[in-house]
């Protein structure tokens, strides 16, 4: 077996869209190994957001309930599973390019299973399964804990499928197996699909309608994490700010400032992010619960998508221009200018005209983001703009403001790290530094990557920390 079958090195990470994405749409994990001694072996590659990775950590935890351990070796596997994104090409051309490479594989290894998941599992289930019949079990986001009963079927030598949408699964009540964690800080999924139909975006198509999660299970979930030594949860939603619960018999009624509340009581030691808030939505109620507690980081991901109004009443995000705005002096008004903000953007939207694309450029101006995550438009196939617009800007174009909108993010990402050089910030310990051993790195609660020698301490302090320089995309500092 070649070396490639077993490796990601075929991910070409110079691809990611801007040097600040803490994430990008390519980014991938593979699940590392439980050894507990089960008898069959779950490799899980996971590709794109947060909430992919959050949603492997509850298959491999069904998966082992059926006896699956999981490992960080395809070649021990005997269940292969890639948790996929549709949310670009680039990433569908990733997990495309990744099953071949297994298929090949698996020519040498006949009795090997592998299924896709997630978002490309309903869009393409006709092509994966029966067409190019590169699969044996496609799986929806909504589907796992149908699983069990798809692997028997592949096991009996049938093609297996289940991509069926649900109005009311949460999964509150399966408890993750922590596999894409640190060991410091954990996702905790608080809400499923999305009710909002941007025109650009598959999410709604294939992750389902919006539900959001038992209250109180979601702060059992946080509670049992600070037993087990957690010291930081990110809440994941598609739209953290449209989360609503309510108790069967209707007496109580929880929204996200109230949710956020709850789970920053949990425990003054336990850090509290979330993601992702749409700007239509976040209230001053939840920066009012920001500012109160401490403990509550002060780091919100607002997406804007475009700087221009008619842009974004054709992506139907249903604010506008001044609406943005206003949000974003509500952030500085009520949490301080140091409060982070990170936005989407993106280029060469349908009919997009040049001076449309200078307005995006001026609001990266008026916001002074800290960080970016920007594409250029692709078109994916079955969403409102793939229907109803043409997608007719050239793509020297879209790559050319691309480039622009990097650039001038990157000035003011490298300004508002500057001007974070000679405070204290305390730094959440996550491992050592990527470039050192001798350094350890954490975040501070703006999410600004800090970089300080080792000394006594090790993964999981809290450590304070005199920023003394930056490099850019990092703090640098030592211990106070």
């Amino acid at each position: 077996m070649s070396q490639p079958l077993i490796t990601l090195d075929f991910l070409d990470s110079s691809t990611a869209p801007t040097a600040e994405a803490h994430q990008p749409a390519e980014a991938v994990r593979v699940s590392p190994g439980t050894r507990t001694g089960r008898q069959r072996k779950l490799y899980i590659e996971s590709y794109g957001c947060q909430m992919n990775f959050s949603d492997s950590e509850i298959v491999s935890s069904i998966l082992f309930e059926e006896g699956f351990d999981t490992t960080e070796q395809l070649a021990d596997a005997d269940l292969v599973l890639l948790n996929t994104c549709s949310i670009r090409e680039k990433a569908e051309q990733t997990v495309r390019m990744r099953l071949k490479q297994i298929n090949g594989h698996k020519k040498q290894h006949p009795g090997l299973l592998v299924g896709v998941l997630g978002c490309m599992a309903e869009r393409l289930k006709t092509k994966f399964l029966e067409e190019e019949k590169i699969v044996d079990l496609v799986v929806g986001p909504d589907a796992y804990r149908d699983l069990p009963r798809l692997i028997s079927e592949v096991d009996g030598g049938q093609k297996a499928v289940n991509v069926l949408l649900s109005r009311e699964e949460t999964y509150a009540d399966i408890t993750p197996v922590r596999l894409n964690s640190n060991g410091v800080s954990a996702f905790v999924s608080i809400m499923r699909g999305c009710d909002n139909m941007c025109s650009f975006c598959v999410v709604p198509f294939t992750r389902g309608r919006e539900r959001s999660r038992d209250a109180y299970s979601i702060v059992r979930e946080c509670q049992d994490l600070v037993a087990a030594g957690y010291k930081e949860v990110t809440l994941l939603g598609q739209n953290v700010d449209s989360y609503k619960w309510a108790s069967e018999d209707g007496t109580e009624h929880v929204n996200f400032a109230q949710l956020l509340e709850r789970v920053a009581l949990v425990s003054p030691a336990l850090r509290v992010r979330f993601s992702t808030s749409h700007p239509k939505d976040i209230t001053d109620e939840v920066l009012h619960t920001m500012a109160r507690h401490e403990n509550i980081c002060k780091y919100i991901h607002l997406p804007a998508q475009s700087g221009n109004s008619r842009v974004l009443k054709l992506m139907n995000r249903t604010y506008d221009r001044p609406w943005y705005e206003e949000r974003v002096r509500a952030i500085r008004r009520i949490l301080g200018e140091d409060c982070a903000i990170s936005t989407d953007m993106i280029s060469g939207f349908c009919s997009e005209t040049e001076e449309e694309h200078q307005d995006s450029l001026s609001l990266l101006d008026f916001a002074q983001y800290d960080m970016g995550y920007n594409f250029f438009y692709s078109e994916r196939p079955g969403t409102l703009a793939a229907r109803k617009l043409a997608d007719d800007i050239p793509l020297e174009v879209k790559k050319r403001r691309l480039q622009e909108i990097i650039d001038r993010q990157q000035l003011h990402a490298r300004a508002r790290y500057a001007r974070m050089v000679g405070r204290v910030h305390q730094v959440l310990v996550e491992g050592t530094s990527k470039r050192s051993q001798e350094h350890l790195s954490g975040r501070n609660s703006q999410n600004q990557v800090v970089i300080f020698p080792r000394g006594n301490f090790q993964k999981g302090d809290y450590v304070n920390v005199l920023a003394t320089s930056t490099t850019g995309a990092a703090l640098l500092g030592e211990a106070v």
